[in-house]
C-alpha cells in the first residue's frame, strides 16, 4: 500500500496513542500484506517530535528516499511509526520548509505562538484551559515570584498523568536497586530556581560565555520549563508506545512472518520508543536484526549493567541489546545543542543522574553524568565499538553489540535552541540503516 506523499513503497504506517494502543486496522493490514508483498527487510522508524502526521511522514519519505537506488535487490519493506509526541515551532528543522519547520511567523521568545500553542492542545486534550492560562501568563509576563509559581503549577497540571495509568512506569532511564528515580525537581522544585538555570543554559547556548555576564531573565527559562515538561511527557510515552505498542506490534508479526527481518530506527524520543520496543518482545522472538538510533533523546547509560558513579544503580534497559539479533548502532553528534546543553540540565532536574550536584557546568556537559545518546553514544556498556562515519562506511559493522558512531560530519546544521538535533535526513545514514542490518 504506496502512500502517495512517501517516497517509497510498499509503505504501511502504525499509529499509537499515549497509552500504546495501536490501530488495529493498521496493525492487521501490515500483518497481511507484508508477506504477501514478499517483503524480506522491513525498516520500522519511529520519529521524535513532529506535531502531526504530515510532519511525521514528511520525514519519512525523505529519509527513506535514497534507500531502494542504495539497495536495489533488496526486497524491502518501510513502516512509519505515528505516535503523540510534539515540537515547539521555534526549533527548526533543515531543509524542511515553514509549514513543517520553523514557525517563521511566530513571536520571539517567550512568547507561546500559535503553532505551539496548537500542538499541546492536541497533545494533551482535554487540558485547554490549562494551556490557555499558560499562555496568558507568558504573553503578559507579569511580576516574578508568586506568578512563577502559577506557572509552575500550571504546567505540572498539564503534564501530569494517572497514578495507575500505564505511562507512570516508563519515565525512568535509570534504576537505583531496581527503584525508578523520584519526581522531578524540574516540576516540583522551586520555580524561580528552575526558571533561572533554564533561562542561563538559554544564553550560554546562543551566546558562549554570556549567562556569566548578565542576569537570567527568568520568564525566558518559564518558556524553556514549558518546552522540557512537555519533553519529560513525551520521554514517557515513549518508552510507553515502545514496549506496550510496538513491541508487541513485532512480535505478532513475527507469528505472520516468521521470516522477515525487521530493522529498527529511531530519532531523538522515537530512538527510546524502538529501543523499549526491545522490552516488549515475547519471549524467543529474534527477527529484529538491527536498532540503529539517530540523535536518540535519553540517557547514554540506559543499557549499562552499572553507572560509573553509583555501582548500585543501572540503566532501564540494562541488558536488552541482547534481544537483537544483531547490532544497536548509536549515531551521535555534538552540534546537537539540544542534547548536548539543555538535555542534560533537565535530566538533572528530572533526577536521572542517581547524584547530586551543587551546580551545573554547562561547558562540561559533553562529559556529564546527565548526557544523552545522541549527544555523545552509549556509555558505560562493555565491547562497545566506536567509528567516524567515515570509518563507519568504509568497512563492515560489528555483528552485534553496541556501536557508536560519531555522525558530526553530516549532522551539524541548526540554529538555537535545538542545534542539529533534527538534521538527519542525510544519503549516508541511511546507510548506516542499511550497514547495521546487513541489507543488500
Amino acid at each position: 500500500m504506496a502512500d502517495p506523499a512517501v517516497s517509497v513503497s510498499p509503505y504501511w504506517e502504525l499509529t499509537f496513542d499515549a497509552d500504546g494502543d495501536v490501530d488495529g486496522r493498521e496493525r492487521d493490514r501490515l500483518l497481511q500484506e507484508v508477506p504477501r508483498r514478499k517483503v524480506r527487510d522491513l525498516v520500522v522508524f519511529a520519529h521524535g517530535w513532529n506535531n502531526d502526521r504530515s510532519g511525521a511522514t514528511r520525514l519519512y519519505s525523505r529519509f527513506f528516499e535514497p534507500v531502494p537506488g542504495l539497495a536495489p535487490t533488496a526486497r524491502l519493506g518501510y513502516v512509519g511509526v505515528v505516535w503523540p509526541s510534539m515540537r515547539f515551532s521555534d526549533e527548526p528543522i533543515p531543509d524542511f520548509p515553514a509549514a513543517v519547520g520553523t514557525d517563521v511567523a511566530a513571536t520571539a521568545r517567550p512568547v507561546l505562538d500559535k503553532n505551539t500553542r496548537h500542538a499541546l492542545l492536541e497533545v494533551f486534550p482535554g487540558r485547554a484551559t490549562v494551556v490557555e492560562q499558560i499562555a496568558r501568563l507568558l504573553d503578559q509576563q507579569p511580576d516574578e515570584g508568586a506568578s512563577l509559581e502559577e506557572f509552575g503549577r500550571l504546567v505540572r497540571l498539564l503534564v501530569e498523568v494517572r497514578p495507575q495509568g500505564p505511562q507512570a512506569a516508563f519515565t525512568a532511564d535509570t534504576l537505583a536497586e531496581g527503584v525508578p528515580e523520584s519526581d522531578p525537581e524540574m516540576l516540583f522544585g522551586d520555580t524561580a530556581t528552575v526558571c533561572g538555570e533554564f533561562a542561563q543554559a538559554l544564553a550560554e547556548a546562543e551566546t558562549p560565555g554570556a549567562a556569566s555576564f548578565a542576569l537570567p531573565r527568568l520568564w525566558d527559562g518559564a518558556h524553556e520549563l514549558l518546552r522540557q515538561a512537555t519533553y519529560y511527557a513525551m520521554k514517557r510515552r515513549a518508552g510507553t508506545v515502545g514496549e506496550r505498542g510496538l513491541g508487541r506490534a513485532i512480535g505478532q508479526l513475527a507469528e505472520a512472518a516468521p521470516d522477515v527481518r525487521v530493522h529498527l530506527v529511531g530519532h531523538s524520543f522515537g530512538g527510546r520508543l524502538v529501543s523499549f520496543a526491545l522490552r516488549g518482545l515475547p519471549e524467543g522472538v529474534r527477527t529484529v536484526k538491527s536498532v540503529t538510533l539517530l540523535q536518540g533523546a535519553f540517557s547514554h547509560y540506559a543499557f549499562a549493567a552499572r553507572l560509573p558513579h553509583d555501582a548500585r544503580a543501572s540503566g532501564v534497559l540494562d541488558g536488552q541489546q541482547n534481544r537483537i539479533d544483531g547490532p544497536l548502532v548509536c549515531c551521535y553528534s555534538h552540534f546537537d545543542s539540544a542534547l548536548g546543553t539543555i538535555y542534560p540540565l533537565a535530566s538533572r532536574m528530572a533526577g536521572d543522574s542517581r547524584t547530586v550536584a551543587a551546580g551545573f557546568d554547562i561547558g562540561r556537559a559533553l562529559g556529564a553524568k546527565w548526557g544523552a545518546m545522541g549527544h555523545d553514544g552509549v556509555q558505560a556498556v562493555a565491547g562497545t565499538k566506536s567509528y567516524t562515519l567515515a570509518d563507519a562506511l568504509s568497512t563492515r559493522l560489528p555483528t552485534s553489540g553496541c556501536v557508536n558512531i560519531d555522525a558530526a560530519a553530516v549532522v551539524k546544521r541548526g540554529g538555537p535552541p535545538s542545534g542539529a538535533h533534527s538534521d538527519i535526513c542525510h544519503r549516508e545514514l541511511a546507510r548506516v540503516v542499511l550497514a547495521a542490518g546487513r541489507i543488500q
